[in-house]
Formats: structure tokens, sequence, C-alpha cells
């Protein structure tokens, strides 16, 4: 890259400190300073991961003048307030996945970096990673025909724990703003906005969501067929099929890993990308490229989808029961 980014991160859990030891194996990106609610949080983090400056607060670290760029790593009720805050002090911003806690949040994000003039894009990193990128190619040269269905499933078994972020209410938690946009994120990327929604709902044992089954259909007829449960380790597969053959992705789909193409009447070709780490240094990569390039938002994670899928979340919610 021409210009390494130095970047700041607001917010030091687990999903923070994986994207800063990520960027040591890129050469677009150093994070330089993490902000956290408390200085003893911010100096563990700066200690465990190299990162030089440590800000007691968010509003210290968005005004640090040796940050170009934040990325927000809090829990999902605070990325709304926390983008706008870095926007308003001028940094252009990655906002972690989910984007806002609903599309009216998600909506203000976008007003603030649009009236401001700057960048921002959601954290979906399984956009960036190198098996969607080749997936992303086959789809463009149209060689499964016409798309008819996508499967995808999203589970993990987490221990029963109130305490648990996920089973929080008050932190945003439900297995489908923690791992369902991983699904429903994926079907709007291959099949765009859906038509019609339909969704059944599970809830957990603190009332938050535990389990979803969602079914949407797509312009032209296709549909997507997706699963997530924060009760059970699933298999977290995922398949596009077309006419003319199909792309099935191996666990984990959303983790940097393989896949294969099966053309109908013809052996499978499998497809294993080359790769190192967990995958988070992609999504910086685009940031750097972008900025570089004097864009505002990225072709591959665009606000208007972002918006447009954080629609479709609060249309799969509306329907619990």
């Amino acid at each position: 890259m021409a210009q390494v980014l130095r970047w700041g991160i607001i917010g030091g859990g687990v999903i923070a400190g994986q994207f800063a030891d990520d960027l040591h194996l890129s050469d677009s990106g150093v994070v330089v300073a993490i902000g956290s609610r408390t200085r003893e949080g911010a100096e563990r983090f700066g200690q465990q991961h190299g990162v030089p400056n440590r800000h007691g607060s968010y509003e210290e670290l968005v005004e640090d003048p040796e940050v170009d760029v934040v990325y927000v790593a809090t829990p999902h009720p605070f990325h709304r307030d926390s983008a706008i805050l870095a926007l308003e002090a001028g940094k252009p911003v990655l906002v972690e996945k989910p984007f806002t806690m609903n599309a009216a949040e998600a909506r203000d994000v976008v007003r603030v970096a649009r009236e401001r003039d700057l960048f921002a894009m959601e954290a979906m990193w399984t956009r960036f990673l190198p098996h969607i990128h080749e997936i992303r190619r086959i789809l463009a040269e149209e060689t499964l025909g016409e798309l008819v269905s996508l499967t995808a499933d999203h589970g993990q078994g987490f221990p029963r724990d109130p305490e648990h972020r996920i089973f929080k209410p008050e932190l945003g938690g439900g297995a489908l703003l923690d791992l369902g946009i991983y699904i429903v994120s994926f079907a709007s990327m291959v099949l765009g906005k859906p038509e019609h929604v339909l969704s059944l709902e599970q809830a957990a044992f603190t009332g938050v969501d535990g389990q979803t089954s969602i079914l949407l259909s797509h312009p032209g007829g296709a549909q997507a067929i997706l699963t997530t449960t924060s009760l059970a380790r699933t298999a977290t597969r995922a398949a596009i099929v077309g006419t003319d053959g199909r792309i099935e992705i191996d666990p984990e789909f959303y983790r940097p890993t393989t896949f294969s193409l099966i053309m109908r009447g013809e052996q499978p070709i499998h497809h294993a990308p080359a790769h190192e780490g967990h995958g988070l240094r992609h999504q910086a990569d685009e940031v750097a490229r972008c900025l570089s390039e004097g864009l505002r938002e990225s072709p591959l994670m665009t606000l208007d989808e972002t918006v447009s899928i954080m629609e479709t979340m609060d249309a799969i919610s509306a329907q619990s029961v």
C-alpha cells in the first residue's frame, strides 16, 4: 500500500484482539491505539497485543492524532454511538458486524458518514476472504446457470451462563444478531434483497432468541433457507445451487475454508485458496484500498446493502413467536 494506515480500536474484546494480531500479517496497516472504558482495560489490551497508545475512554481514542481510521469493536448496542463518535471526530470507521442493532440505527451512521464525507464500512470479514473472492468470480461468470436456492447454517453451542454476552439482553444478546448476521449477509451477497421473509424463533433461557429458522424468497424465484442457533454446534456449511451446477462450501463457511464446484454430470472441482491467519486482515486491506483510492465506501460491502441487511434482520425479528 502507498500508505500504512494507523488503526485505533474502540473496545478491547476478543475480536478486537484477533484483529490486532491479524494485522501483523498485512502490510496495509498497524494498530497504534486502543480505547477502552477504563485505563486498566486499555493497558491490559495494549500489553497483550503490542499497542502503544492506550486510552481510558473512547473520546480520547478518536481524538488521538496518530489514529487514521477507527475500528469499532464494542458489543452491538454501542456500535451506533461509537461509530458516530469517530465520524464526528473526522475519522473513517470500520464497524463490527452486525453494523447496528437495527436498520434505524444503521441509517443514522450512514447519514453521518455521508454528511461528513467519510468512509464507513461494516466489518463483515467473510466478504473479503480468499474463498469468497473466488466464489464471487464464479457467480459473476454465471457458471452455475440460473440460481435456484441457497442454504447456510451457523450454530455455536454456548455454555448455559446468564452472564455470557450472547444471553444478556442488555448487550444485544441472541443468536440472530451475533451468528445469524453471517447467514443473512451471505444470502444478500449472493441473491440480493429478499422480497418475502418468513421466520420461526425459539427463545433461549434468558428470553433472547436462541434459535431461528429463516426462509427468504428473492426476485426471480430463488430461495434462501437459513438456520442459526446458540444452543448447539451445527455443521456451519453453505451451498449455492443453480440450474447447471452448485457450490458447496466446507465448514466453517464464514471463516477461511475450502469449497467444491460441482457441475452437472462432472466430477467436483475442489478449491483450496492459500491462507494464513484468522482472516480479519482482509477487511482491513479493503479499507486501506478504498481510502487510497478516495472511495467513501466499499463496492464489496456497500452502505446501502448494510442497511438492507439490517432491514431484513428487523423483518426476521418482527416475526418472532
